[in-house]
């Protein structure tokens, strides 16, 4: 199976701004996180084996930052029409199914992926206080068959370093699964299918 790591966008980049639509039917906007001490941005979908791995581990990581005050945002920009299961209507089951309270985005356009560099599902940006970003990279080793327990350790160390205001330990490792499914003539020329096992 060919995987995808993340692109690594460069450390002190500024939150790209995002607007999309929540499964509730709201809109969402970046600045509407004005004044958290934290925003973690996760590019995640509903099918990909990747996510489906960790998906219990969001659903609590995302449930204990917010309670502290943490802004969570997830982001689903696959080309519906190609893979249904990444449909607006499937989004709404999935967040009831797995639990999430964090706001779960459609990027239609796929313009919001392209702004952030996302390369994979999933792909996590997490920014401090004035959006700044302080850490890209995996939420922990585990992975599909690799034996390794879903903890979210690496995430949760950066998730608690930015909170302190401290800068995130290097090194950040690539966050590895199933690429963006772009729609045709969409795809970026900044992601690469790294073939990592």
């Amino acid at each position: 199976m060919v995987k995808t790591a993340s692109t690594m966008l460069p450390l002190g980049t500024e939150a790209p701004d995002f607007s999309l639509i929540n499964v509730d039917g709201q809109t969402v906007a970046r600045d509407d996180f004005r004044g958290a001490p934290a925003l973690l941005v996760m590019f995640i979908c509903n099918h990909c084996p990747f996510v489906k791995h960790i998906a219990e581990e969001l659903a609590r990581l995302g449930s204990e930052y917010q309670a502290r005050g943490v802004a969570v945002v997830a982001i689903n920009s696959n080309d519906a029409s190609k893979y249904p299961d990444d449909s607006p209507e499937q989004m709404i089951h999935e967040v009831e199914q797995r639990g999430y309270v964090f706001p779960y985005l459609y990027d239609e356009t796929q313009e919001v992926a392209h702004e952030y560099h996302a390369a994979c599902t999933p792909d996590f940006y997490l920014f401090d206080k004035d959006f700044k970003l302080a850490y890209r990279g995996q939420l922990d080793s585990s992975r599909p068959g690799n034996g390794i327990p879903v903890t979210g350790e690496d995430l949760r160390r950066a998730l608690d370093a930015v909170m302190a205001g401290q800068p995130v330990p290097e090194p950040h490792k690539p966050s590895i699964g199933c690429n963006i499914k772009w729609r045709e003539g969409h795809e970026p020329d900044y992601f690469s299918a790294t073939g990592i096992t």
